[in-house]
């Protein structure tokens, strides 16, 4: 697979604008923890490595192709959206461009977009349109592809954790729900791949087999990941919510008139 030639020097620009942003804060004294600016690093990393390494000269051709869609679609959105670039662009940029950004995020299409049923189907039903429908075997291989898969995996990242500022955050039940029917999803197809390649293609059994476990057993890796993200928010909340019951005090029952109490 050939690297888009921009792609590098636009992950590369993206990171330093995200560090600049980070090192703006911190120097009128604001906090931005440094393991959020690590997650931009290291999702752009793995961004390029999709695009870069060459898989094909290590693994099968369905292998490679697969190890290079996993990487991207859904190793490499986790850390970019931990980053949380959205709440770190609200404080750094000025006040226009601000109101831009808060009047995009809150927009129909955007919040559309983020519903996480909505966002997980454009990323999974994709990847079914992809393996099971009647698109030619060469998309396979096109960094467009990957791209588009980075993105769809992004979407579905920031839909379902949440962690950046939208318009409606949808309530833990939905999104841990939504995770479950894409994982499912996502584990069928690739149970299907073992048994039969993609329409129009002739890829050896064992190379079918080796993708269709990469595919099943690196996705079950993220969506662990996510649900113990999901989990661990869930408790934050519930702390909260119970915080304020724990430190009220019952107030003294009033003694009786005439009584001793």
């Amino acid at each position: 697979m050939t690297t888009p030639a921009p792609l590098p020097v636009v992950v590369l620009l993206c990171c330093l604008l995200y560090t600049a942003a980070a090192a703006r804060l911190r120097h009128r004294g604001d906090r931005w923890p440094l393991r959020r600016e690590a997650g931009c690093w290291l999702g752009g990393g793995l961004l390029v490595a999709a695009f870069a390494v060459p898989w094909e000269a290590w693994l099968p051709p369905f292998t490679a192709h697969t190890a290079a869609h996993v990487t991207a679609g859904m190793v490499a959105p986790l850390p970019f959206v931990l980053a949380r670039p959205v709440t770190l662009a609200l404080r750094a940029l000025p006040r226009p461009a601000r109101r831009v950004l808060v009047s995009s995020t809150r927009s129909g299409p955007v919040t559309a977009l983020v519903f996480p049923p909505v966002a997980a189907a454009l990323d999974v039903g994709g990847l079914w349109l992809l393996y099971r429908g009647p698109l030619p075997p060469s998309l396979h291989h096109s960094p467009l592809l990957l791209l588009h898969l980075f993105l769809a995996g992004l979407l579905f990242t920031f839909a379902l954790l949440a962690v950046d500022p939208v318009r409606h955050r949808p309530g833990f039940a939905l999104r841990a729900g939504t995770l479950l029917a894409a994982a499912a999803a996502h584990a069928v197809l690739a149970k299907g791949l073992w048994a039969t390649g993609p329409p129009g293609t002739a890829y050896a059994p064992a190379d079918l087999h080796l993708a269709s476990q990469l595919m099943y057993y690196g996705g079950d890796a993220v969506e662990i990941a996510l649900a113990l993200l999901l989990a661990s928010q869930w408790y934050r909340a519930q702390g909260r919510s119970l915080r304020p019951h724990r430190g009220t005090r019952q107030p003294e029952p009033a003694p009786a008139p005439g009584g001793t109490p």
